[in-house]
């Protein structure tokens, strides 16, 4: 038996070390996958287990295709473009002002759109504002990577993370904002200072005070008017306590459908641009974590999260939400949530540790572009636009800001009660 869960291990470990390195540069799913099945064909766990692991992604799923739908489709019909241009003349040639509005369209995308839509769709956006407004752009790229995780627990839908760690079952809208309004308002505060801070050489330059600005067409017009319907949507299914993936789904079929025949486009243009492989991407990380599960692991750190509650409630929250934001940089944060969320559920973890643990595992990829999806896919488009934030530049910045926003959004959470 134990040789048997150390092969478990063993695939598990390699297949996310896979995801996270890309080794020659094979796509993120491949690894993840790849492990998946590899653990299906050698017996280590029985086929219904691995089924049963991917079924329990539905939601998820269904989710990130309208997600995905909706930033394709704003993308194709130059809203964010218009947006970053706007952020450029409304700057009157200061980088100051043109960070802090490029740091505000991140807070609004990444909440009401989730941090990929930040970091896949926003970033190329502001990287080619920056370059023909002759800016810095490095200080705008780290807004856009830092802001796609500082803000994504504004509302449930800012990350998809956050339906993995309540398992589908997010608390109602009003709670989630009891718990979560003044932690994530600190979290973006703090990242936004630390930034102006770390950057302020960067800052201190000057940019073009205008640029050319290309009308937002009809089909930008739109896509907006689908992405404000769609949060409107998600806000209300979440008060009602309702699933979001399903309405997310329809949402942005509806949308991409809609502004294509206005804009007299093909759809099929905007789906094959659209990156699918996360999608398998995590179906392969659900049934590495239902693996490792069935090795006992869950179920042991489960033990150590009910014996902590219940010797000191409050310091066992502060401690498992930072320990999960560190360890979500070491096996990024996808896995790590999905793990945390077996535990608290066998653990029947109080409120407080659950909404600790989110706020790690949402604040914790700051520290380093291993952390999340969304920041190695940033990474990945910046350098598609001819730059590059080394590991251990990122990590410099990350390392002030991520403990910073962090210990801050979990003191603040804990005041809440």
């Amino acid at each position: 038996m134990m040789l048997h869960h150390e092969a478990i291990w063993t695939i598990a470990v390699l297949a996310t070390a896979g995801v996270i390195i890309r080794p020659f540069r094979v796509p993120e799913w491949v690894w993840a996958v790849t492990g998946a099945v590899l653990l299906v064909l050698t017996g280590l766990i029985p086929f219904s287990m691995a089924g049963a692991g991917i079924l329990k992604g539905d939601d998820v799923y269904l989710f990130l295709i309208g997600m995905m739908l909706l930033s394709e489709t704003a993308q194709a019909n130059g809203l964010f473009e218009w947006i970053a241009a706007w952020a450029v003349d409304h700057a009157a040639g200061s980088m100051v002002k043109l960070f802090t509005l490029v740091y505000l369209a991140g807070v609004l995308v990444t909440t009401f759109m989730s941090n990929d839509a930040t970091a896949v769709v926003l970033t190329p956006a502001v990287l080619a504002v920056a370059t023909r407004a002759r800016a810095d752009p490095l200080p705008l790229l780290f807004a856009c990577a830092l802001i796609a995780n500082a803000a994504s627990f504004v509302l449930p839908v800012s990350n998809p993370a956050n339906l993995v760690l309540y398992d589908g079952a997010l608390p109602a809208l009003g709670s989630w904002m009891v718990s979560f309004a003044l932690p994530s308002l600190m979290a973006i505060i703090m990242t936004y200072l630390v930034l102006r801070v770390t950057e302020r050489k960067h800052l201190s330059q000057r940019c073009a005070s205008q640029v050319d600005v290309t009308p937002l067409t009809r089909g930008g017009m739109a896509a907006f008017g689908g992405i404000v319907l769609t949060a409107t949507l998600l806000m209300t299914f979440s008060a009602l306590d309702r699933p979001l993936g399903l309405p997310t789904a329809l949402a942005g079929i509806a949308t991409a459908l809609g502004v294509s025949a206005l804009a007299r486009r093909s759809p099929f243009a905007l789906a094959r641009n659209i990156s699918w492989g996360v999608l398998p991407l995590v179906a392969g990380l659900f049934v590495l974590v239902a693996a490792i599960d069935s090795t006992g692991l869950v179920g042991h750190v489960a033990q150590l999260l009910k014996e902590a509650a219940r010797t000191d409630p409050a310091t066992a929250a502060f401690g498992s939400g930072t320990l999960l934001a560190f360890v979500s940089n070491i096996m990024n944060n996808l896995p790590a949530g999905l793990i945390a969320s077996e535990a608290v559920a066998q653990a029947h973890a109080p409120q407080l540790m659950v909404d600790n643990l989110l706020i790690g595992v949402d604040l914790g990829p700051n520290l380093s572009v291993t952390g999340s999806l969304a920041t190695i896919l940033w990474l990945q488009v910046i350098r598609r636009g001819g730059e590059d934030v080394g590991f251990l530049q990122f990590l410099k910045v990350g390392a002030l800001a991520m403990p910073a926003a962090l210990f801050t959004a979990l003191g603040a959470r804990l005041l809440i009660g």
